[in-house]
């Protein structure tokens, strides 16, 4: 087989290439509730090329023995993180994007799917409540939509150039901040937590005297990220409140919505998401819970025209765009991208607004019915108002909590259970995600029943 499609007429072997690996995934899918969420053992193919490349059949061969390691998102007991199955139709994006291999660099790279992501942009800015200047673009991820955000708030408030720098967010606040810091070469201080309450929210009369304390001290604050679905419990900062705080301080907020920041896109859900039409940017992640396909995320700002200010070094290679438009490479620090937001469109687009309602609201309605399920002598949960769950047993020390996290970690993946780890509040806890829409009610009630039974 010729490496390259044929750009004259139907590659033959191309297509057969395409159906074969297409019916080998599909089978890896309906072989997924016999599985494991993660394979016991795994093996590799041969890493390096040979001297020939090999035949299609010896690639798919390779193929199904990553896969046959790889862990299944789509497995019901799958319900350790962040990471639902993916839609048919983001799959079959993800495959059009590789094969259109068009890059979001330039206008002229991809001139239908640069203007698809930004009206996609513009359709998630309207639906938050961000105002007629919005716009925003895709990134790799949550982290790097967070670190845009800050160096983009840092250039709007003057103090690029000024290390001593600070900004604020919430102890529970994403570890993609503390990498910030380092990247963008602030000092160590520069990034100033601040305490949350007993439901794991940032305390508001905190900020507000932090605030106070630094404007006496004459230091510059360039930033304030209020967090919108923390990673242990899901926990939901008071964006409003945050808001006005800094509407009156003249200090950028920033919500990292990357977790909860879908809700908003539901009438049902959106109280959850209240106060983000407020916010000067937004990092959001459809692929936590909505089933895009990896990666998605976008960075959606109130006023689109800083983007532009702050990462345009024009691109004198390419042609310039039409109107006031900016080549995607000037949005933002990526140059060189795929095209994510096709699978993120036509995901959208298969589901419909009702199919993305049903999604939000069963991800809570699985979280509520957990919840209820879970012995209350015996556990200590936390939550806030998403789709997840953190237990500890109550009556355990540090120390036992740590041995029985362990024990009943691994009994559980013997029962086809697969949830994560963290180590919060100086214990560890269980986390269960209830994100995962193959996962029904009786799947759950064998989980608390486990669970229940773990500690005697």
């Amino acid at each position: 087989m010729e490496p390259f499609a044929s750009p004259h007429n139907l590659d033959k072997e191309l297509h057969s290439l395409l159906l074969e690996a297409s019916s080998n995934l599909c089978d890896w899918f309906a072989d997924t509730s016999n599985q494991f969420p993660i394979p016991e053992s795994f093996d590799l193919p041969e890493i390096s090329p040979e001297i020939d490349g090999v035949s299609n059949k010896v690639l798919l061969k390779d193929l199904q023995v990553l896969m046959n390691g790889s862990f299944r998102p789509s497995h019901p007991g799958s319900l350790a993180h962040l990471d639902p199955p993916p839609l048919s139709a983001s799959i079959v994006g993800e495959l059009i994007c590789s094969g259109l291999n068009n890059n979001l660099l330039a206008e002229e790279l991809s001139p239908s799917l640069s203007s698809l992501e930004r009206n996609l942009c513009k359709w998630f800015c309207k639906k938050l409540g961000l105002g007629n200047l919005s716009g925003g673009v895709a990134a790799s991820g949550g982290s790097l939509s967070n670190l845009m955000a800050l160096v983009m708030a840092r250039n709007i408030a003057g103090l690029e150039s000024d290390p001593n720098a600070i900004f604020f967010a919430s102890d529970d606040c994403h570890v993609s901040f503390t990498k910030a810091v380092r990247i963008m070469g602030l000092k160590e201080d520069s990034f100033q937590k601040i305490p949350t309450d007993e439901k794991g929210v940032l305390d508001i009369s905190c900020l507000s005297s932090r605030l106070k304390k630094i404007k006496a001290e004459e230091k510059k604050c360039f930033a304030v990220v209020a967090t919108l679905g923390t990673t242990v419990r899901g926990a939901i900062d008071p964006v409003s409140e945050i808001a006005k705080l800094c509407q009156k301080e003249k200090i950028w907020l920033h919500v990292d919505g990357a977790i909860g920041g879908v809700y908003g896109l539901s009438k049902i859900t959106s109280e959850i998401a209240k106060g983000l039409g407020s916010a000067d940017s937004i990092t959001i992640n459809p692929q936590k819970l909505l089933g895009i396909a990896k990666t998605s995320s976008l960075l959606l700002v109130g006023n689109q025209n800083h983007l532009s200010s702050t990462f345009s070094t024009g691109l004198p290679y390419a042609e310039p765009v039409s109107g006031n438009e900016f080549h995607g490479g000037e949005l933002g620090i990526q140059g060189t991208r795929s095209a994510e937001s096709l699978k993120l469109w036509i995901g959208l687009r298969q589901l419909g607004e009702k199919g993305i309602e049903k999604i939000l609201s069963d991800s809570i309605k699985r979280r509520t019915y957990l919840e209820s399920m879970i012995d209350s002598s015996k556990y200590k949960t936390i939550s806030g108002p998403l789709h997840l769950l953190a237990l500890t047993p109550t009556n355990y020390s540090a120390s036992q909590a740590s041995d029985w996290s362990i024990k009943t970690r691994n009994s559980l993946l013997k029962n086809k259970f697969m949830l994560s780890r963290p180590f919060y509040e100086d214990r560890y806890y269980l986390k269960v995600v209830l994100g995962n829409p193959n996962t029904k009610f009786d799947d759950l009630k064998l989980l608390a029943n486990l669970i229940n039974d773990s500690v005697t």
